[in-house]
């Protein structure tokens, strides 16, 4: 392996990255559904928050979730530059030294969480502190490549933001942004399950134990199906607890009554040669709609009731 110092590498030093690759490494349309479902845990807080720190605190959630894809990037280059999928980023792209993105995603997450800690609460700060070590340490470093079950664990990273928006309002944590927390947790492994069936391929080559990897397209869809289960039970238990109204209640239930429809598509099916998988896309991006949608009634509920 050529050595890193400058007088024995044996390729010419990269130019200075561009903005664009430094925005590419914080993952932007993961960033959008983080930042979305955290300002909404904001919002639905029985307290109200003044704009400033609202702004404040939204972006500490959004350069949290940055610094998190950017270390995770820097790890795993040598994974990405094997998937056709995220070949392109910057790192296994060339197009950025390692030691860049390591510093950038550094310096970004320990801004945010002291950010975070001095603008709004410490108890924000340290779930904050949290998912963002949760993500790179436990998902990125020690599950990703151990584990089939790397996406169920690991999934609890992304389900932080509704808690952390909601205690940089109140300060606290409560019922609600609990089981807001379980929603997504349960959310993201037939989320990601779905897109992992019709990219095996990628994951396969690269040697990384998802499911369909390791255990095949059969007990996949039978676990998409399975985890769909409490899913739905986390999605609309907010109603019937007396948390949320009549609004969240309805549109829970019917986008997850959907959602599960999709979901047993998935469960169900047995694929051919050459299959669009079809069935899969269609769960995996309105996985992505679904979530948008029941945090959004969440707000609405909070707001006209």
């Amino acid at each position: 392996m050529a050595s890193s110092h400058p007088m024995t590498q044996a390729s010419p030093l990269l130019p200075p990255a561009d903005w664009r690759d430094f925005l590419a490494l914080t993952k932007p349309r993961v960033l959008t559904l983080v930042v979305f479902t955290g300002l909404c845990g904001m919002l639905a807080a029985p307290v109200p928050i003044h704009p400033v720190l609202g702004f404040t605190a939204i972006l500490c959630i959004a350069l949290g979730a940055g610094a998190a894809g950017t270390l995770n990037q820097w790890y795993e280059a040598d994974l990405d530059a094997l998937m056709k999928r995220t070949a392109g980023r910057p790192l296994p792209a060339g197009r950025m030294e390692k030691q860049s993105a390591l510093h950038f995603g550094v310096g970004l997450g320990a801004f945010s969480v002291i950010l975070m800690g001095l603008a709004l609460n410490y108890a924000a700060a340290a779930i904050l502190a949290v998912s963002i070590l949760f993500y790179v340490l436990i998902y990125t470093v020690w599950l990703k490549r151990r584990t089939p079950q790397n996406i169920v664990i690991g999934g609890a990273a992304g389900a932080f933001p509704p808690l952390i928006g909601w205690a940089a309002a109140t300060g606290e944590v409560a019922a609600l942004p609990v089981l807001l927390f379980m929603f997504v947790f349960l959310w993201t492994p037939p989320h990601f399950w779905a897109l992992a069936l019709f990219v095996k391929t990628d994951y396969a080559n690269a040697g990384v134990p998802m499911l369909p990897v390791v255990a095949g397209e059969k007990v996949t869809r039978r676990q998409i199906g399975l985890y769909t289960i409490p899913m739905a039970l986390a999605a609309v238990a907010p109603w019937p607890l007396g948390l949320t109204g009549v609004i969240y209640g309805l549109v829970s239930l019917a986008m997850t009554a959907w959602f599960g429809w999709l979901a047993l598509r998935v469960a169900t099916r047995t694929t051919g040669a050459d299959d669009a998988m079809l069935p899969e896309k269609a769960l995996f991006k309105y996985s992505i709609l679904y979530l948008f949608v029941v945090f959004g009634a969440l707000v609405v509920d909070r707001w006209v009731a």
